[in-house]
């Protein structure tokens, strides 16, 4: 799960700066000066990539589809919104492994035979 969780805040950050770039970078090129970039296009595709992270770390954690997992996704169209979204998800799937790591009572190793 930790690669899951990695990954996932690989992707957050990429998207969160390609999202910031596309409104304060893309937009006022296009429509003030028109000029093109490709951030558009550039964003669109990681974004693409970043809903799958999500969903991988949403199926290991065994997180609900809606709301949770819903608006992690929704995030990464909002500037500034993927930032805040990474650092809850990563305190969720944190606690989540730490549930999942911890063993029951009465589960744990055989105590060894002197």
């Amino acid at each position: 799960m930790h690669g899951s969780l990695t990954r996932y805040r690989i992707m957050a950050y990429i998207v969160g700066v390609l999202l910031l770039l596309l409104v304060f970078v893309h937009i006022p090129l296009r429509y003030v000066w028109e000029t093109e970039t490709p951030i558009a296009t550039i964003h669109g595709w990681v974004f693409m990539v970043y809903l799958v992270t999500v969903l991988d770390l949403s199926l290991r954690c065994k997180w609900q589809l809606f709301p949770r997992t819903f608006l992690i996704m929704a995030a990464g169209t909002v500037p500034f919104f993927s930032f805040y979204a990474e650092h809850k998800a990563t305190g969720w799937a944190r606690q989540s492994m730490a549930a999942g790591s911890a063993p029951v009572s009465g589960t744990g190793p055989a105590p060894a035979d002197n």
